[in-house]
């Protein structure tokens, strides 16, 4: 205990650097995505991130979308509890055994339209725990996936453009 105190001490925190107040990258993402959104549905994005046995990388950069520096509720984009309230299931993770009927509860409790996105490397094809006896693979081996989101873990910035990419890509297939 006392190593890691005297190395806490010495060593600098592992955080990411603080934006700029001019980061106009970040407003520019999160206006397109409430745009798209509303020009797509005819109101805001109701998101339900759903957890099928992940390491939790993943779900630390989707909370980070609702820190005070994303801040997605300020242009009307929420998290919602219950999956009857959701447009987008943010699924991260590989699928485990145990959750693979609650992802398709889940799923099916999901009012239409609907989209899946798979967050993550794991979400992808399970990712660093491919092959384990608990897992069924990627999200796409239980549920129909809209769009992948890769990395490990994907960064707020990727998710939010990812999040653009489904709405248009939804726009191109129902020509509005």
């Amino acid at each position: 205990m006392r190593k890691v105190l005297f190395e806490s001490l010495i060593k600098s925190p592992l955080t990411e650097a603080l934006p700029g107040p001019g980061d106009e990258t970040l407003n520019e993402l999160a206006s397109t995505l409430d745009r798209v959104a509303r020009r797509r549905l005819g109101r805001s994005l109701a998101i339900r991130e759903i957890d099928a046995g992940s390491c939790n990388g993943c779900e630390l950069e989707i909370h980070a979308l609702n820190n005070a520096f994303y801040d997605l509720e300020r242009i009307g984009i929420r998290f919602v509890a219950s999956p009857r309230h959701a447009d987008v299931l943010l699924v991260t993770g590989p699928v485990t055994r145990n959750m693979r009927e609650a992802l398709e509860r889940t799923y099916n409790a999901t009012p239409n339209p609907k989209w899946v996105v798979a967050v993550g490397d794991c979400g992808f094809d399970g990712g660093c725990f491919a092959g384990s006896y608990a897992v069924l693979g990627g999200v796409s081996q239980v549920v129909p996936v809209d769009l992948h989101i890769r990395g490990c873990p994907p960064s707020p910035g990727a998710l939010l453009a990812g999040l653009i990419a489904l709405l248009e890509k939804a726009d191109a297939r129902t020509g509005a």
